[in-house]
């Protein structure tokens, strides 16, 4: 797949480049030059991700960085048999622990909710961070959702990190995927306020927080370009008399 001249291979994270000097120069250059594009293209374009990675996998498929960008690619195209294989390899490959929260979401993707939900109550998740464990409780209560049961879902997700008033990377994720489930239990009030607290939270735009609240609160947007095409399109021009005239013809003979 061609790679824009631009890409040098440089931008990748230093440990993934300290990973790949076990490789020729030449082909570690390659290999990082693919694992960039994957970087640049996994949230816009999974599947010309998914292509690049492909690519690094074939050239260098014995580097766990490899096969982990391989599994965030296969995982962003929603090809979850083929992501939770490439987690599990790289997580033979290191002993890391940190994939075992989307390694537990791969398996609800593939209508393993129960598999998701053992994942959640292994030894393993105590050995995570906080984030780590804090994106263990979503996959759970994503799981407990899958399976209908909802209150468990929501009492899932009440933890101490929900209730903390300091805002950390996950904290407008967690408040969002609360207020979703409250919404879903038909707890329509409580819901309106967690999703108030995930847009105070939310400083990147990461949820569409904002947009679920002026849902609730009854708003409604309107696309400016519509309402500008409308505005400028002119009314229909009614034919004076010289046109008609003209169109019909003059029969006075």
């Amino acid at each position: 797949m061609p790679i824009p001249e631009d890409v040098t291979g440089d931008e990748i994270d230093k440990d993934v480049r300290q990973e790949l000097q076990s490789l020729p120069k030449t082909l570690a250059d390659d290999v990082a030059r693919n694992l960039v594009m994957v970087a640049r293209l996994l949230d816009e374009d999974p599947e010309g991700a998914y292509g690049y990675s492909r690519v690094a996998l074939r050239l260098a498929s014995r580097v766990a960085a490899v096969r982990e960008a391989a599994g965030f690619a296969a995982y962003a195209s929603q090809k979850y048999g083929e992501a939770l294989a490439e987690f599990r390899a790289a997580k033979r490959m290191t002993g890391n622990i940190d994939l075992w929260p989307v390694m537990a979401d791969c398996e609800r993707g593939l209508g393993r909710p129960e598999k998701a939900l053992d994942m959640a109550g292994a030894p393993e998740v105590h050995k995570l961070d906080k984030a780590g464990q804090v994106e263990m409780r979503l996959v759970a209560a994503g799981a407990r959702r899958d399976m209908g049961q909802l209150d468990a879902a929501i009492v899932t997700l009440q933890s101490p990190e929900l209730a903390a008033n300091s805002v950390q990377p996950w904290t407008a994720r967690l408040r969002y995927a609360y207020a979703d489930a409250l919404l879903a239990a038909g707890r329509e009030g409580e819901a309106r306020e967690w999703f108030a607290k995930a847009v105070e939270a939310d400083r990147d735009g990461s949820t569409d927080a904002s947009d679920r609240l002026a849902e609730l609160d009854g708003v409604e947007f309107v696309d400016a370009m519509v309402e500008d095409e409308d505005e400028e399109a002119p009314a229909p021009r009614k034919a004076d008399e010289s046109e008609t005239d003209a169109e019909g013809g003059d029969d006075k003979d």
